[in-house]
């Protein structure tokens, strides 16, 4: 592998989902990774300890995912790009750091190839049980962004995207992934270095005392500043002031939390991001995510050949989820459907943002395999039928 002064190997490859997402993460200019071993996502960080060496990137295999989650912080706050990765056993204990990164605005991401569970589960097999778990497993109110890609080159895409989007909201972003997109083969274009847009690291530059005058009202998102400038900026998650100190008072509480939710929930129309597929005059409209969006492609096709009227709906951005382009649709159609690897996820936020405007329908699923694209045909004809 030859790779360009910034470490980006440009060109066409034919890598997985796993390799791609390693590649995304060194072209964003990751350059710290801490991870522990576990299927289906050990061979991000294989690709990692193999490259990192040459591009002067760390890789340290740490002694579990609880000790991984927090050495990526304390690298950012050393001024690194970083980076962890694992499936769902070790995303359950991440939960209490994406918690901390949320409360103390560390910019980081978490990569999670998703597998078969609850528990030790099907470590070799797909599902997509970690969404609301991605949005809500840690305790407290905070935002966090996720991100489901459906193919190696989204891998590598939404890569890069998460660490820009992390920079620019000074939150833990998640790439939400799967077995299957993660051990998938497929061609990879990789562009120049000088092609790949970069969110920079938003540095403050200016006097101690200028620092401390910070306003939270004035901008959602401060600047950061690395240890070691001089600032003397304390780095906790109990509730704090600008300076990082703690504060022990519900007035405290209310103004920091209320703009760790607000840094999201008021951008969320700039960072939500879905794909459509004939949903204009739609009468039924499938939201898929993931492989899951793949495998609905043939349901949705022989529908249409059946001479229905079915659009499509690709969750690019799953969090923020698209609440107000969903609401709106549900006054123009008669019915969603939402085929899942899970018995039930995402559909409750459909079902939300419906209000019962229209029927939502869930074509569930297990996990360990992904959908047969017969039953999610099957759910669409009975969905216009008013049978399922």
């Amino acid at each position: 592998m030859k790779a360009d002064p910034k470490g980006v190997l440009t060109g066409a490859h034919f890598i997985d989902g796993d390799h791609a997402c390693a590649e995304g993460a060194i072209a964003a200019g990751c350059r710290f990774v801490a991870g522990y071993p576990i299927t289906p996502s050990t061979e991000v960080v294989e690709r990692i300890a193999d490259r990192f060496p040459l591009i002067n990137g760390m890789f340290i295999q740490m002694e579990d995912e609880i000790a991984s989650s927090i050495a990526i912080q304390g690298a950012v706050w050393a001024g690194k790009k970083a980076m962890t990765v694992t499936s769902g056993p070790g995303f359950s204990l991440m939960m209490e750091h994406i918690g901390l990164a949320a409360m103390t605005e560390t910019p980081c991401v978490f990569v999670d190839v998703q597998r078969a569970g609850p528990s030790t589960g099907l470590p070799t097999q797909p599902a997509q049980g970690d969404m609301m778990q991605a949005r809500w497993g840690s305790h407290g109110d905070y935002g966090i962004i996720a991100l489901c890609p459906n193919s190696p080159q989204e891998c590598f895409n939404l890569t890069i995207k998460a660490f820009n989007l992390s920079e620019q909201y000074r939150v833990p972003v998640l790439v939400m992934m799967d077995e299957c997109v993660g051990h998938m083969t497929e061609r990879v274009i990789i562009p120049k270095a000088e092609d790949i847009e970069i969110y920079p690291r938003r540095y403050y530059e200016g006097t101690r005392e200028d620092f401390l005058l910070f306003k939270p009202e004035n901008d959602l998102v401060p600047a950061i500043v690395k240890a070691g400038d001089g600032y003397n900026v304390h780095v906790t998650g109990l509730t704090h002031d600008e300076r990082g100190y703690p504060v022990m008072t519900a007035a405290a509480q209310e103004k920091l939390v209320h703009r760790l939710v607000d840094k999201i929930r008021v951008n969320a129309d700039k960072i939500v991001e879905y794909k459509l597929d004939q949903v204009e005059g739609a009468d039924i409209v499938v939201i898929s995510y993931g492989i899951t969006s793949r495998t609905a492609i043939p349901a949705i096709e022989q529908a249409r050949k059946d001479g229905l009227k079915v659009g499509h709906m690709r969750l690019i951005v799953a969090w923020p989820f698209p609440e107000k382009y969903i609401c709106a649709l549900a006054s123009q159609v008669k019915a969603f459907v939402v085929p899942e690897i899970n018995y039930g996820q995402m559909v409750l936020e459909v079902e939300r943002c419906v209000g019962g405007k229209a029927r939502v329908d869930l074509v569930p699923h297990g996990g360990g395999s992904v959908h047969n694209p017969k039953d999610i045909h099957n759910v669409i004809i009975n969905s216009v039928k008013g049978k399922n």
